[in-house]
C-alpha cells in the first residue's frame, strides 16, 4: 500500500481549535487564505461590509465617526478628513490588538505592517490603529512600553524608576521625556540605532503622558519610513474609546446604554 503525501501546508490544528471557540470567522479566514499570498489575506481583512441598518447601529456608527473626526481634525486638512471618513463607511476596520509600543518593536511592527498592507491593497488613504494604553509601562522584566529593545540590550526609554514602570499605565504615566543619555549610548551596530536619530529629534520635548509620547514618536517614525503618503496610519487609543463610551451613555436609547440596562 502506497501512502499519498500531500505537500500542501495546513494551519496547525491545535491553534484552529482554540480560535474556533473565540472567533469562528477568523478560523474560516485562516483556512481559506493559509496558502495564499499575504497581500491576498490582508486585502480580504479590509473587505467592504454592509452599512448599519438598525436605528441603534446607525446611531453607534455616527458616534464613532464623530470621535474619529476629532482625532483626524488634529492631524489632517478638512478635505483629507472627509475622504478618510468616507472610506471608513465602506471599510470600517480598526487595527486593534496593538500595544502602545514604539513601532520598531517586532510584534507591533508585524501587526501594523499587515494592516498597512491591507489598506494599500484596497487603495485607502489612511487607516486607524488602536494602541492599547491601559497596560503598565513594564509588563514583565524589562519589557513593555517603557522599554526599547535594541537587539543586544534594552533601553529604559523614558528613564522611569521601578515604581512607575511596574505600577503606572501608559495613559497616566507622565510627564515624560526621552532618556537621551541611554539612547545616545546605543551602539551603531544595533537594530535600534537605525532609528535613533528620529527619536533623538524629540529629545528636548516634554510629553504630558507616555501615551502622548509614544503616539508622537510613532508618527515621526512613520513619516521617516514611508514618504509615499499612501495608507497613512492614524493612531488612536483608549482615551478615544472612553470618549465614544461617554457619548453613548448620554443617550438612554444608545446601543451601549441598552446593553447595560
Amino acid at each position: 500500500m502506497t501512502a499519498v503525501f500531500d505537500p500542501t501546508p495546513t494551519p496547525p490544528a491545535e491553534i484552529l481549535a482554540v480560535l474556533s471557540l473565540l472567533c469562528p470567522q477568523v478560523v474560516r479566514d485562516i483556512e481559506r487564505n493559509w496558502n495564499a499570498p499575504v497581500s491576498d489575506y490582508a486585502r480580504h481583512l479590509w473587505r467592504p461590509v454592509a452599512r448599519p441598518a438598525s436605528g441603534p447601529a446607525i446611531a453607534a456608527r455616527s458616534i464613532l465617526r464623530d470621535v474619529l473626526r476629532q482625532r483626524l481634525d488634529v492631524i489632517m486638512q478638512p478635505e483629507e478628513v472627509a475622504k478618510v471618513l468616507e472610506e471608513f463607511e465602506h471599510r470600517p476596520v480598526i487595527q486593534s490588538g496593538l500595544h502602545c509600543l514604539l513601532l520598531m518593536d517586532r510584534i507591533t511592527f508585524d501587526a501594523l505592517l499587515l494592516a498597512w498592507l491591507g489598506a494599500v491593497e484596497n487603495g485607502l488613504s489612511a487607516f486607524f490603529g488602536f494602541m492599547g494604553t491601559t497596560m503598565t509601562m513594564e509588563t514583565i522584566g524589562r519589557e513593555g512600553p517603557g522599554w526599547l529593545d535594541v537587539g543586544d540590550d534594552k533601553v529604559n526609554l523614558f528613564g522611569l524608576g521601578r515604581h512607575k514602570l511596574c505600577r503606572k499605565s501608559v495613559c497616566v504615566a507622565g510627564p515624560v521625556s526621552l532618556n537621551k543619555r541611554a539612547l545616545e549610548a546605543v551602539g551603531d551596530e544595533t537594530d535600534g540605532s537605525r532609528w535613533r536619530g528620529t527619536l533623538l529629534s524629540s529629545q528636548d520635548k516634554v510629553f504630558g503622558t507616555a501615551a502622548d509620547a509614544l503616539t508622537a514618536l510613532n508618527e515621526d517614525l512613520v513619516a521617516n519610513w514611508d514618504r509615499s503618503g499612501m495608507a497613512a496610519p492614524v493612531f488612536i487609543d483608549d482615551r478615544l474609546a472612553a470618549s465614544a463610551m461617554a457619548r453613548h451613555l448620554e443617550y438612554d436609547g444608545s446601543l451601549l446604554s441598552r446593553l447595560l440596562t
